[in-house]
C-alpha cells in the first residue's frame, strides 16, 4: 500500500490553511481599497504588508511541515492519519457545528477588532495621549489650532505602505525612548522623517492657485495704563510668496545647523530650466549636508502646532479679540508679568495667575470684577496651551518660520541681500516683494 504524501501532515496543513485565507483575504482588502472604501495608512500596512506576511508564512510552513513528517517516518513512525469524523454520529455532527459557529463567530469578532485597532491608531487621541507626557504640547496645539480636525496620520505618515513601515519604525523607537523616560524635553524641532508637502499639504491646499491679496492689521499694545494700541496695516501679497512651492520652480539649500535658521547655500532651479547658485558671505563653495528641496514646512514650520511666541504676543492678540478689556488699568503689562512668572507646575500656575491679578486689581475699585475674572480665564488658558514645564516648554521654545520676527528669522535665512551668485545677483532683502505697508 502506496503511503500518504508527505504534505499530510498537521504544520502543511495548517500553512495551506493559512496561505488560502491570506488569498482570501488579499482580495477582500484589495476590492475594498480599489472601491474607496477603506483608504487609510494603517489599512495599507494590514492590507500590503501583514495579509502578504501571513501568506508567506504559510508557504513556509508547508515545506517545514513536509520535512518533519518525513523524520517521522525515517524514524519508524506511521503516516500521520486525519482523525476520524463520524457524522453519522449526532453527537460528532453537534460538535461540528458548534466548531463551525464558533469559528464563523471568532472571526468576524477578530476583523471587527482589527477594523477598531486599524481606525483607533488613526486617531488623533491615539497620537496624542497615549503617550501623554512627550505629545502633550503638540496635542495641546493641535486642539487649539485650525488643523484641529486633521488626523495626525493625515500628516505626519506618507501615503502608500512604506510611508506606514517608516512611520510604525519611527515611532516603535519612540515608544522604547518613553519607555525608559529618555525622551528629549522639550521634543526638538523641525521633526525628522517628516512627509513631504507634495504627499500631505497639498492634498487640501494648492500653492500654484492664485489667490487675492490680502490685507492684514496687526495690533500691539503697550504697556501703560491704558494699553494703547498701535495697528500696522499691511497689504500681503500670498502669490509671490509661494513661488517657492510652484511646480516650475525648484529651490534647494542646505543648513548649517539642525534647526536650520543659518543657511549659507541656495540653489533655484527656474520655470527655463536654469540653475543659479546663491552663497552666502565668505562661502564660496556648496557646503557638506543635506541638499533639502524647500517645500511649504520649510516656511510653516508649525502650521498644526502653532504656539505664541512670546506672552506679548499672545496677550496682544487676546486684547485684540476681546477676550481682554482695556479698561482695567495696565492690564497689558500685568498679564505679561502673570504669564512670564516660573511656575513648577500646570496647577501652581493657574493658582498662581489668579492670585497675581486679583492681588493688583482687588486694590482698584474701579475694576469691575467681571472683567478681571475673564482676564484671569484668559491668562490661564493662554498659559495652559502654550507652557509646559514638566516638557521644557516655554514661551517661544517652538517658533514658526513663516515671517521674520523676533529672534526667528523666517524669510532673512535667504532673503538677507547678502547670499550672491556668481553673476553678482542676489536674494534680496526687499520688502515689497512680500508685502506693503498701507
Amino acid at each position: 500500500m502506496q503511503e500518504p504524501a508527505l504534505v499530510r501532515n498537521p504544520l502543511s496543513v495548517a500553512g495551506a490553511s493559512l496561505t488560502t485565507v491570506s488569498v482570501l483575504a488579499f482580495i477582500v482588502y484589495y476590492i475594498s481599497h480599489a472601491m474607496g472604501w477603506w483608504i487609510s495608512p494603517y489599512g495599507g500596512l494590514l492590507g500590503f504588508v501583514a495579509i502578504p506576511a501571513l501568506f508567506l508564512l504559510g508557504l513556509l510552513l508547508i515545506p517545514i511541515g513536509m520535512w518533519r513528517e518525513r523524520r517521522r517516518r525515517r524514524g519508524g513512525r506511521a503516516a500521520w492519519q486525519w482523525p476520524a469524523i463520524d457524522l453519522a454520529s449526532s453527537r460528532t455532527r453537534q460538535v461540528v457545528i458548534v466548531v463551525v459557529l464558533l469559528t464563523v463567530v471568532n472571526i468576524g469578532l477578530l476583523a471587527v477588532a482589527t477594523l477598531g485597532a486599524t481606525h483607533y491608531m488613526e486617531t488623533t487621541s491615539f497620537c496624542g495621549q497615549v503617550c501623554h507626557e512627550p505629545m502633550r504640547p503638540e496635542f495641546t496645539a493641535h486642539q487649539e489650532g485650525a488643523h484641529a480636525n486633521v488626523t495626525c496620520v493625515a500628516c505626519h505618515v506618507s501615503p502608500g505602505a512604506a510611508g506606514t513601515i517608516r512611520a510604525k519604525r519611527n515611532g516603535t523607537r519612540q515608544l522604547y525612548l518613553v519607555l525608559r523616560g529618555t525622551f528629549a524635553r522639550p521634543i526638538p524641532t523641525p521633526a525628522r522623517g517628516l512627509p513631504v508637502a507634495a504627499d500631505t499639504c497639498v492634498n487640501c491646499h494648492r500653492p500654484a492657485l492664485p489667490v487675492p491679496d490680502i490685507t492684514r492689521v496687526t495690533r500691539e499694545y503697550a504697556d501703560d495704563e491704558a494699553s494703547t494700541e498701535t495697528a500696522t496695516t499691511v497689504l500681503a501679497y500670498p502669490n509671490r510668496n509661494h513661488w517657492h512651492a510652484r511646480a516650475d520652480v525648484r529651490v534647494e539649500y542646505v543648513a548649517a545647523d539642525e534647526k536650520r535658521k543659518t543657511i549659507p547655500y541656495v540653489r533655484v532651479t527656474d520655470p527655463g530650466g536654469r540653475t543659479t547658485e546663491y552663497f552666502a558671505k565668505g562661502v564660496t563653495a556648496r557646503p557638506a549636508g543635506e541638499v533639502r528641496h524647500m517645500d511649504c514646512l520649510d516656511c510653516h514650520s508649525r502650521p498644526a502646532h502653532t504656539m505664541s511666541a512670546s506672552a506679548e504676543e499672545a496677550v496682544d492678540r487676546a486684547i485684540a479679540g476681546g477676550a481682554v478689556s482695556r479698561e482695567l488699568p495696565f492690564v497689558r503689562r500685568e498679564l505679561v508679568a502673570a504669564l512670564t512668572a516660573a511656575y513648577p507646575d500646570d496647577d501652581a500656575a493657574a493658582t498662581g495667575i489668579a492670585a497675581g491679578l486679583r492681588n493688583v486689581y482687588g486694590r482698584q475699585p474701579k475694576a469691575q470684577p467681571a472683567l478681571v475674572t475673564a482676564a484671569i480665564d484668559t491668562a490661564q488658558r493662554l498659559y495652559r496651551v502654550n507652557v509646559f514645564p514638566d516638557m521644557k516648554v516655554t514661551w517661544g521654545t517652538y517658533r514658526n518660520q513663516r515671517g521674520h520676527t523676533g529672534e526667528v528669522p523666517g524669510c532673512f535665512r535667504c532673503h538677507d541681500d547678502e547670499h550672491k551668485a556668481a553673476d553678482g545677483r542676489l536674494v534680496r532683502q526687499d520688502c515689497e516683494l512680500c508685502h506693503k505697508e498701507q
